[in-house]
C-alpha cells in the first residue's frame, strides 16, 4: 500500500501533502485502519522528521474531524447503548482532567484502537478542546515509536526484512502454543 502511495507523491510532489492529511483524515474517519502505511509513505518520501511531523498533523487533524462526525452523527444513538461497557463506560463519562488522562493514556497504548478511543470520547462527556489536546499529546509518543520503527525496517536490507520476518512467526507460534495451554 506504502508504494502505491509513494508513487501517488512522486507523481505529484506538489501535492503530496495535501494527499498525505487527506488519507490521514480519511483512516481516522473509517477507525479501522492502521495509519502505519501513511506513516511508513511519509517517512520514505520527505525523510524521518519531516514524514513524521506530517503524519503527526494528518493524525492529530484527522483525530479532530472524526470526533466532530462522531458526536453530530452519534452521540444521541450510540452512547446509551455503549453504557452497557464498563471499560467504555469510564471514558463516556469521564469530563474534564479525568477525560483529558483517560484520552492521553489510551492514546498512548498502541493497541488500542484509535477509533474507538475517538467515538467513545465523542459520544460521552468529553469537550472538544480536552479531547484534542489529549490526543494530540497521547499520539506523539506513540507515532514517534511507530515512526522510528518504520525507519528502521525501511533501512534493512533483505537480510534483516528476512530475519524479522523469521521473528515475528517465531513469535506468533510462540503466542499461539502459550494459549493452548
Amino acid at each position: 500500500m506504502e508504494n502505491s502511495l509513494l508513487q501517488v507523491f512522486k507523481d505529484y510532489p506538489q501535492l503530496a501533502i495535501v494527499i498525505s492529511i487527506c488519507i490521514s483524515i480519511l483512516i481516522a474517519v473509517l477507525g479501522l485502519i492502521p495509519s502505519v502505511f501513511i506513516t511508513a509513505a511519509n517517512i520514505l518520501f520527505f525523510g524521518f522528521w519531516n514524514g513524521t511531523l506530517l503524519s503527526f498533523l494528518g493524525e492529530a487533524i484527522g483525530a479532530a474531524i472524526a470526533f466532530i462526525l462522531y458526536r453530530k452523527g452519534f452521540k444521541k444513538i450510540a452512547a446509551n447503548k455503549l453504557q452497557q461497557f464498563q471499560k467504555v463506560k469510564k471514558l463516556i463519562d469521564a469530563e474534564n482532567k479525568e477525560a483529558f488522562y483517560l484520552v492521553f493514556s489510551l492514546r498512548l497504548i498502541p493497541f488500542v484502537p484509535s477509533g474507538l478511543i475517538t467515538f467513545a470520547a465523542a459520544v460521552g462527556k468529553v469537550s472538544f478542546i480536552i479531547f484534542c489536546i489529549a490526543s494530540s499529546l497521547g499520539k506523539l509518543p506513540a507515532l514517534l515509536m511507530e515512526a522510528y520503527a518504520v525507519y528502521e525496517v525501511t533501512s534493512f536490507g533483505w537480510q534483516g526484512k528476512l530475519l524479522l520476518a523469521v521473528l515475528a512467526v517465531g513469535l506468533l507460534f510462540w503466542i499461539m502454543k502459550k494459549k493452548k495451554k
